[in-house]
């Protein structure tokens, strides 16, 4: 029986996969073939219900001409943009002054972070 986290990370894998897939116009059938495996198979770890074997990851990754990092950095920056959209969407609904205050806030930040780092830098030296 699969966990939860283990769930999670199956479909997401499974979710690359299957828009790797579909982006290169390949049918599951296709791939399955390329790679040497059932369709069947194939379908079930598109659907998170079975696990991405490393062997079979690698060809999967050899056929779209890509490395582990680009296969797993994409879901990173697409949950970075979707934070990023939704901060994005709630300040467009804040009134005016309340922007103002939200950027002075992001002002007040990064001159902070700033300070943190070159005291860093000071104390490295």
């Amino acid at each position: 029986m699969m966990t939860s986290k283990f769930k999670r990370q199956s479909l997401l894998v499974g979710s690359r996969i299957r828009s790797l897939r579909k982006d290169r116009s390949l049918t599951q059938a296709d791939l399955a073939h390329r790679i040497g495996i059932q369709q069947s198979d194939l379908c079930r770890m598109e659907n998170g219900e079975y696990k991405v074997s490393l062997e079979t990851l690698f060809k999967i990754l050899s056929i779209f001409e890509m490395n582990i990092a680009d296969f797993f950095n994409e879901d990173a920056a697409a949950v970075s943009r979707d934070r990023e959209y939704e901060f994005l969407r709630q300040y467009q609904k804040l009134s005016p002054r309340a922007q103002e205050e939200v950027q002075s806030f992001i002002q007040f930040k990064l001159q902070s972070d700033e300070k943190v780092r070159e005291e860093k830098i000071k104390k490295d030296n």
